[in-house]
C-alpha cells in the first residue's frame, strides 16, 4: 500500500514535522527559558515602561561575567551606550516587556545596574503655584 500524498505528515512519519520553528526564523527560544520561568523579579523597584535604566560602575564588563545570561549582558551594553527605558530595551531586543522586566530585575539584584523613576504626577508642584510664586516675586 503506498501512502497517500494528501495526507499531511504527523510527527510519527516525518521528524521535521515535530519542530516547532520555521526555517526562516531559526531555533526559537521561548521567553520563560530566558526568565527560567519567573513572570517577576525579586527586586523591589517598580519597573515601569518609563523607568530608565542605568549600568553601574561594577557593570564595566559584563561579557566577562559568566553568571550572566547573553540576554543580560546584551542589556547592559545598551545601556552603557546611552540609559535605556524599559520600553525602549524591549523594542531594542525584540523581547516582550515581562522578560525585558524580569531581566532587569536581575540584574538590580546583582548591582549592575540601577533604574530611575520618573516623579509621578501627583507629585509634581501644581502649575497655579508656581504662577502665584512667580506673580509674586515679580510684585517685590
Amino acid at each position: 500500500m503506498s501512502a497517500d500524498s494528501s495526507v499531511p505528515p504527523t510527527p510519527r512519519t516525518d521528524p521535521q514535522a515535530s519542530r516547532w520553528y520555521d526555517a526562516e526564523a531559526g531555533p526559537v527560544v521561548r521567553p520563560y527559558a530566558m526568565t527560567r520561568g519567573r513572570t517577576s523579579s525579586a527586586t523591589r523597584h517598580r519597573l515601569d515602561l518609563i523607568a530608565v535604566v542605568v549600568p553601574e560602575p561594577a557593570a564595566d564588563d559584563p561579557g566577562g561575567d559568566r553568571t550572566l545570561s547573553p540576554e543580560h549582558v546584551e542589556i547592559v551594553e545598551l545601556c552603557s551606550a546611552m540609559p535605556q527605558s524599559i520600553a525602549e530595551l524591549a523594542a531594542g531586543l525584540d523581547l516582550p516587556v515581562g522578560v525585558v522586566r524580569v531581566l532587569v530585575g536581575d540584574l538590580v539584584e546583582s548591582e549592575l545596574v540601577h533604574v530611575t523613576r520618573p516623579v509621578p504626577p501627583a507629585e509634581l508642584p501644581d502649575v497655579s503655584i508656581l504662577r502665584e510664586v512667580i506673580n509674586g516675586l515679580r510684585a517685590l
